[in-house]
């Protein structure tokens, strides 16, 4: 097992990794849009936290030398259930026809009152 990190994504506040790897599998933390260097969440608005989530799970995987296209799932987790179309306009810019096994979940808060995380899981021999 590899621990992975990098200091492009918000560094671990706990007792986790950014991410961790296995001789098959990538596991990602859970991401949310803070800027890694000021700490505060990027824009106010649900797009823009979520492109933001996306470039840390792109950074954390480019240090296992993946990309997006090895993800084989995620799990969204939305403050508000109401941003649910504009998440996932987002989402599907970001992975394009690649399409990996997804679970959405409304939750009550999420850390620093973020409106959208995103844990992703991949695979060193996914198809690409």
């Amino acid at each position: 097992m590899r621990y992975i990190s990098t200091e492009k994504a918000p560094a671990a506040i706990g007792p986790y990794s950014q991410a961790v790897a296995t001789e098959e599998a990538v596991y990602c933390s859970g991401q949310v849009g803070l800027d890694p260097q000021t700490g505060e969440l990027v824009g106010s608005g649900i797009e823009e936290q979520t492109r933001q989530v996306f470039a840390h799970i792109k950074n954390v995987l480019a240090q296992a030398d993946l990309t997006l296209k090895d993800i084989v799932k995620t799990t969204v987790f939305l403050a508000h259930m109401d941003d649910f179309e504009e998440m996932n306009e987002v989402y599907q810019q970001e992975l394009g026809d690649h399409q990996p096994a997804r679970s959405t979940i409304g939750v009550a808060g999420l850390p620093l009152n973020a409106l959208v995380e995103i844990e992703s899981m991949a695979t060193k021999s996914s198809p690409r």
